[in-house]
């Protein structure tokens, strides 16, 4: 029957919801697919019942959805003026700062180690193989002055500083380079070497030579075969001539009459007694005439003894003929000149020699070992290691403008890998290879960590190089916030209103004094006012 197959909800009841009337016929009927749809059927009157006010909110929304994009996106011809209009003109300031104000010179720099060389050793002069016995640095190891680089056939190879190789043996009375070369090293090293200006491989060279093997532990170089008993020779010899030089000068004395000054003296004196008793007597003349004849007879005899002394004394005085012993005298001194000059010359034979196979010159020390290309036993053969500079430098070029405002021993600063500032000294400067050519500049890094030296190798750096700097912090605004007063003097305007307000902005003038400029900044000091970090000073309209 149609009143049990389809349920009728036009006749609710008031107060009365769908929901109700469902649940009486679902009751009846049973059957849960009636209930939704009843459910459904309710909503749809309720908006059939409601549709004009459904209607009106639905207009409210698009109303305000309009207005609010006509606000958004349409403007008013002021409004638009106003966005297009340049701002109201206000005061360009800066803030006073306060720190170290420094003045650099910057440039780029690669990291590295010095180039790279192969060190070869003369061998010629060992007189047999050259066979490796020890001392075999190993890799990363340093080479400094007065280290054994080797030991080859038992002998070092000795370190030493200098641009030249050693290309042959130093001995007593060489003149070259190489001499003034060796002189240097020593005197590099603490040893006395004698003149430095001299190019003479002269005594006191040879005796730097055997210093010089005794401060690394090894006998000096000993001399030629023979040379020692060359030198006794020498010596037996300088004896022999002395000792006749000796006996010649004797038999000259013996063929002189051989007079002694007591001699001499004694007959003088002789000569004198004689005279006093003649004259003594001949004041004794006797008055009576049978006495004269006897006082005559004895006036004859003193003057015969006076005679007798002078010719005695004259004979003292007598030069014979020693032409002869002369002459072996002279022979004689003149063998004694050969034979001290014979001793000379075989001591200089025997003095130490400096054989170009010990010793290896290298600038630039100390250096690290980069590779070593022997091995004990072996025979050496070609370059024996290659070597590098042992500390990392930091190379660079200035401009000569630049270059003229460094000097050596300058301090400048770089980066590590990390990005935390490095100290490095300035430690050569070599002018380009003609005027107006860039300078190279070579500084020292301080000690570096073997990871910071790794990070660094092969880099290229941006190094600073102060060439003036303030002693402490101090106040610095940039030159722009400068002004000249009336009289010349420096100023600065500063604000302390608003910057905003343009001329209208409160503000008062300061005059400064000034100091270093680096950057666009200068250093500034209130002469009266006052004048303090963070304040602002006008740099523009």
């Amino acid at each position: 029957m149609p009143g049990r197959d389809a349920p009728v909800f036009d006749d609710l009841l008031p107060g009365e919801d769908a929901a109700t009337s469902t649940e009486a016929v679902d009751a009846d009927a049973g059957e849960a697919p009636a209930a939704s749809s009843a459910r459904v059927n309710g909503w749809g009157r309720v908006f059939r019942t409601n549709r004009a006010l459904w209607i009106i909110a639905a207009a409210a929304v698009l109303s305000l959805t309009a207005g609010l994009l006509v606000g958004r996106f349409v403007l008013s011809p002021a409004d638009a003026a106003s966005l297009t209009d340049p701002p109201e003109p206000g005061l360009i300031t800066v803030a006073v700062e306060r720190g170290i104000l420094s003045n650099d010179v910057t440039i780029r720099g690669d990291v590295g180690y010095a180039d790279s060389v192969e060190v070869t050793i003369d061998t010629g002069a060992l007189g047999g193989p050259a066979v490796v016995t020890g001392s075999v640095p190993e890799v990363g190891a340093t080479l400094e002055p007065l280290s054994v680089a080797l030991e080859v056939a038992g002998r070092p190879v000795i370190v030493l500083p200098g641009e030249l190789p050693a290309y042959r043996t130093l001995v007593f009375g060489l003149t070259g380079p190489d001499v003034v070369q060796f002189k240097e090293a020593m005197r590099a090293v603490g040893i006395d070497a004698g003149d430095p200006a001299s190019d003479v491989f002269d005594a006191a060279a040879a005796a730097a030579v055997t210093e010089l093997y005794a401060q690394v532990g090894y006998p000096a170089p000993a001399a030629e075969e023979g040379a020692a008993d060359a030198v006794l020779g020498a010596q037996e010899g300088m004896r022999a001539a002395e000792q006749a030089v000796a006996a010649a000068r004797a038999d000259l004395g013996q063929a002189s009459g051989g007079a002694s000054p007591v001699d001499i003296r004694a007959a003088d004196n002789a000569v004198n007694s004689a005279q006093r008793a003649l004259d003594v007597r001949m004041a004794q003349r006797p008055a009576e005439p049978a006495e004269v004849p006897a006082w005559e007879a004895e006036v004859s005899d003193l003057r015969d003894a006076l005679d007798l002394r002078r010719l005695e004394r004259s004979q003292l005085d007598a030069t014979p003929d020693t032409s002869g012993q002369r002459a072996a005298v002279e022979a004689a001194e003149r063998q004694l000149a050969e034979a001290r000059q014979s001793l000379e010359r075989a001591r200089e034979q025997a003095m130490p020699s400096l054989s170009a196979a010990e010793v290896l010159y290298l600038s630039e020390l100390p250096r690290r070992v980069d590779a070593v290309n022997v091995a004990r036993g072996q025979v050496l053969q070609g370059a024996a290691m290659i070597v590098s500079g042992a500390a990392i430098t930091v190379v660079g070029a200035a401009a000569p403008a630049d270059a003229a405002l460094l000097e050596v021993g300058g301090e400048a600063t770089f980066e590590l890998a990390d990005g935390t500032p490095h100290r490095a000294v300035i430690s050569a400067l070599t002018p380009g290879a003609t005027q107006g050519d860039r300078w190279e500049i070579t500084l020292q890094p301080d000690e570096l960590t073997t990871d910071q030296a790794m990070q660094l190798q092969g880099r290229n750096v941006r190094v600073s190089l102060p060439v003036g700097a303030t002693a402490g912090e101090v106040l610095f605004v940039p030159v722009a916030a400068l002004t000249a007063g009336p009289g010349g003097e420096a100023r600065v305007e500063v604000v302390d209103g608003d910057p905003r307000d343009g001329d209208d902005a409160t503000t008062r003038v300061v005059v400064v004094t000034t100091g270093l400029a680096a950057g666009g900044f200068v250093e500034v000091a209130p002469v009266e006012d006052d004048l303090a970090a963070g304040d602002l000073v006008v740099v523009g309209r």
